[in-house]
């Protein structure tokens, strides 16, 4: 018996829709859209997206919801604007964790599973955070400018955003390690926007103020990310910054900083794809909730070797 011919149409959509790949779109929620450490992690995402989804016969695709300036009351419309579109696992770094612990908590309520990157809720739902140890972060930044300071003088802190968590730890980190170095006072620790232009003002504004200051624990980069941020001559003060982008080595060539401490920005994107492709897909959870990345020490002995990896991170 013949089938008639919309219900043989219909079988043969039904046909092609199985064997069609699963498609799965995941969120992608940064702090902001200019700063390129999460331009990386905007590639490391896309990276991972063709790789598993090659792997597993996927389509995965990355939604890029990151507000243009840091905005942490955008970031949790993002994540529920983003749970709405149907995305079925959702990737973010928290602006501030207690602004968007509820706007996760929600997510996960619904059936989709979040993972932080770079800077965590700790008090939320999430299944898995990514990124370097932020306590140690600050410890190692302290510990490489006591060494080029050679254990004695008079320091500032650059801290960036106050009501970020991962920044808050940094600074606690800066301050146990200090205390190991009786010669070396800490001035004060000053937050500012998360700007290139914001930090650098900043920077000249205390060392206006304070020319007695001899050393700054930058613990983020964001001063570095312009030209010509440091008055000073090359080694008159010692500067450590964590983070390595394209803008801050030339601080390193210059002489101007001796130590870089980059994070691993592009696996921010990378890794958090897998570990929401593992849960969604594979139905696996990670050993750990919090998975550790190393940081990177880049020096005039490295530093030419390091820039290659930005072509790759920045696609250039």
């Amino acid at each position: 018996m013949k089938l008639p011919s919309t219900l043989l149409f219909a079988s043969l959509l039904a046909v092609v829709a199985s064997a069609a790949p699963r498609t799965i779109t995941l969120g992608l929620v940064a702090k902001s859209q200019g700063n390129p450490v999460f331009q990386a992690a905007r590639v490391g995402a896309e990276d991972a997206a063709a790789d598993l989804g090659k792997k597993l016969g996927l389509t995965i695709k990355i939604d890029w919801r990151t507000p243009n300036e840091e905005d942490a009351q955008k970031q949790a419309e993002a994540i529920e604007q983003l749970v709405l579109a149907g995305a079925e696992g959702i990737a973010v770094s928290c602006s501030d964790a207690n602004k968007l612990t509820d706007a996760i908590n929600s997510a996960v309520n619904n059936g989709v599973p979040v993972v932080t990157f770079d800077s965590d809720a700790p008090n939320s739902k999430r299944f898995a955070t990514y990124g370097i140890d932020d306590l140690e972060c600050g410890k190692q930044t302290m510990e490489e400018l006591a060494r080029v300071l050679g254990g004695k003088g008079i320091i500032a802190v650059l801290a960036g955003n106050q009501n970020a968590p991962n920044l808050q730890r940094r600074v606690a980190g800066v301050r146990e390690a200090a205390k190991k170095y009786p010669g070396i006072a800490i001035r004060d620790v000053y937050y500012h926007k998360e700007t290139p232009q914001d930090a650098a003002a900043k920077v000249e504004q205390v060392m206006q103020a304070n020319p007695d200051i001899t050393g700054w624990a930058m613990i983020g980069g964001w001063a570095l990310f312009t030209d010509n941020a440091l008055k000073w001559q090359p080694g008159t003060v010692q500067c450590v910054s964590v983070d390595a982008l394209p803008a801050q080595l030339a601080y390193i060539r210059s002489g101007h900083v001796p130590v870089l401490l980059g994070q691993q920005c592009y696996q921010w994107g990378y890794r958090s794809v897998g570990l929401l492709i593992d849960k969604i897909v594979l139905k696996k959870d990670p050993p750990a909730v919090k998975e550790i990345s190393a940081l990177v020490p880049v020096t005039k002995d490295n530093v030419d070797d390091y820039a290659k990896n930005w072509a790759k991170w920045l696609r250039k």
